[in-house]
């Protein structure tokens, strides 16, 4: 049974997640030796933003994201994800990447009711081909297509990637240039997804954050809540919403 001390340190608790930024980076620098890849980049994104990043290749733009996901730390500075280190939050958060992470010797079924497996290993397997399933067609991709992924063409494995990172469902999802290899088609029908997605309220009510890379900008227009901007590794412009 639940105490008045146990009530109050949940509610205390909750607080503090709502109030919390999703995303957090004050005077962030990442090197790789001599190159520098962000230079004190500064940004706040408040539960529930929709973030869309530009800049050329090599702007910092992959960079930001796997900080942020917690797959490389920044050499100056700090980064927060609803308040605490990335590496604390990651089970709260998906990250979608150039390569798919899938394996291509196993079906798309086969593929995420495995990823499936990692994060919810106390179903059933028959539950979670279901919700791989579920996952796969959301996306336009037959779940009962025999094919392996291998096989797959770039459009069809950039899709199944994307619908690995759902099937986790995160309350924070990066992509990295998640458009590629899609016909505009595909495109749209990815960007409608996404916008059901982030519409959907996460764990503890919250709004679910998305964040991306793209350089087709228009494309990406109806996801760009906010959009950020980095030139050599410097944030030149954010225009939108801000953490409040």
């Amino acid at each position: 049974m639940l105490t008045t001390n146990d009530l109050r340190a949940e509610a205390a608790e909750t607080s503090t997640a709502l109030a919390a930024p999703a995303v957090e980076l004050t005077r962030v620098s990442r090197l790789y030796g001599s190159f520098v890849a962000l230079r004190e980049v500064s940004v706040t994104l408040a539960a529930g933003s929709s973030v869309v990043m530009l800049g050329e290749n090599g702007a910092g733009k992959s960079t930001m994201l796997k900080l942020v996901a917690g797959l490389t730390s920044p050499s100056y500075g700090s980064v927060a994800i609803f308040g605490e280190g990335p590496k604390d939050q990651r089970g709260r958060v998906a990250y979608m990447s150039h390569a798919t992470m899938l394996y291509d010797e196993l079906t798309g079924l086969e593929n995420l009711t495995y990823f499936g497996s990692l994060h919810k290993g106390g179903e059933g397997r028959g539950v979670l081909e279901q919700k791989a399933a579920a996952a796969l067609l959301e996306v336009g991709l037959e779940p009962t297509n025999s094919r392996r992924l291998g096989e797959y063409s770039q459009g069809m494995r950039q899709r199944a990637s994307l619908a690995r990172v759902l099937l986790s469902e995160p309350d924070l999802l990066l992509l990295d240039e998640p458009f590629s290899n899609l016909d505009v088609g595909s495109a749209q029908s990815m960007i409608e997804r996404l916008l059901t997605y982030v519409a959907q309220p996460g764990s503890n009510g919250l709004a679910r954050t998305l964040m991306l890379t793209t350089h087709q900008a228009e494309l990406a227009r109806p996801l760009a809540q906010t959009t950020i901007t980095l030139r050599e590794g410097r944030l030149v412009s954010q225009i939108g919403t801000a953490a409040s």
